[in-house]
C-alpha cells in the first residue's frame, strides 16, 4: 500500500516520502538532515530503509539537507544533468565531485519496487524537474516549482492517481505585499517562477477528470498564501465544476513540517 508523506513544505523547504512504512524513497532534502531522521521515525522508517533520493532542482528550500546526508548516508543521489552542475559548483553547499549524483533525465530508475521517471518544470533554474513514480500498481508524482502547466508537465502528470502539486501563491496577497518588491512580484508570477492557486485548481480539474482521486496542495508561500485559501480555491472550483469532495477526490493540504499525516494510495 503505496504512501505520500510530506515532510516538509513551504516557500522554507520541500521534502516528501513515498513508500509504505519502513521503506521507500525521497524527493528533495529541503530542511535538515536531524528533521528528515526524525520526520522519518514517525513512519517508523530508518534512513536504512531509504532506497533513493532524488533531486527537483538547487534552490535552498529543496536541498538544505543534502551535503550532510551524502555525508551520513550511502543513499544514492538523482537530479537533473543542469542540476548537477549547480550542486558541484554554484550553491552554498557545493556537494563534492567525490559524492556520486546520478542523472535522472536521460536513465529512468528501476528498482525491485520503484520505477521513477523525470520530467522538465518551468523554473529560473538551469534545469528543473518534477518526478513521477510507479510504486505498487499505482501512479504517483510530485510536481512542484513551476510557472505554468506546459504540455510535457500535463502529458506526465495526467493518469497520475496521486501526487503533490504545487498551489504557491494567492494573486491578490501577492498583489498587496508591500515587502516584496515588484521584480520579485514578477518572478514568482511568471513562467518560470510558480503556481497560482487559480492555475493550481484549475488543473486538478483535468488531473480529477483523467483519473486522480487524491491531491496534496503543497510548496505554499507563508507570505503569499494559506493553507485555507489554497484550499477553499481548489474546492470551490472543483465543485462548480461538479466534482464532490470526499466522493470524487481527496484533497489535503502539506503542512509546512510534518505533524505524522500522509496520504494512503
Amino acid at each position: 500500500m503505496a504512501r505520500i508523506y510530506p515532510i516538509c513544505s513551504s516557500s522554507g523547504g520541500n521534502a516528501t516520502f513515498i513508500g509504505t512504512r519502513g521503506h521507500g524513497i525521497l524527493i528533495d532534502a529541503g530542511c535538515s538532515f536531524r528533521s528528515l531522521k526524525n520526520s522519518l521515525d514517525l513512519i517508523e522508517t530508518p534512513l536504512s530503509g531509504i532506497e533513493a533520493l532524488f533531486i527537483t532542482h538547487e534552490h535552498i528550500d529543496h536541498i538544505k539537507g543534502l551535503l550532510q546526508f551524502t555525508k551520513h548516508t550511502k543513499i544514492p543521489v538523482f537530479a537533473s544533468p543542469g542540476t548537477i552542475v549547480q550542486l558541484r559548483t554554484a550553491v552554498r553547499e557545493p556537494i563534492p565531485e567525490d559524492v556520486r549524483i546520478y542523472d535522472i533525465v536521460h536513465d529512468v530508475y528501476q528498482s525491485a519496487d520503484f520505477e521513477v521517471s523525470a520530467f522538465h518544470t518551468p523554473h529560473d533554474t538551469p534545469e528543473s524537474i518534477g518526478y513521477t513514480v510507479k510504486y505498487a500498481g499505482k501512479k504517483l508524482a510530485v510536481c512542484t516549482d513551476l510557472g505554468k502547466v506546459t504540455s510535457e508537465v500535463e502529458k506526465n502528470l495526467l493518469g497520475c492517481e496521486a501526487l503533490l502539486l504545487e498551489s504557491n501563491y494567492d494573486p491578490a496577497m501577492l498583489a498587496k505585499n508591500l515587502n516584496y518588491p515588484a521584480d520579485l512580484k514578477r518572478r514568482i508570477a511568471g513562467d518560470k517562477g510558480h503556481l497560482s492557486n487559480n492555475a493550481a485548481a484549475e488543473f486538478c480539474g483535468r488531473l480529477i477528470e483523467s483519473g486522480a482521486t487524491k491531491i496534496i496542495l503543497g510548496h505554499l508561500s507563508r507570505e503569499n498564501n494559506t493553507p485555507a485559501t489554497a484550499e477553499k480555491c481548489t474546492a470551490d472550483y472543483l465543485r462548480s465544476r461538479g466534482m464532490h469532495r470526499d466522493r470524487d477526490y481527496i484533497l489535503e493540504i502539506a503542512p509546512v513540517m510534518t505533524q505524522g499525516r500522509y496520504i494512503v494510495v
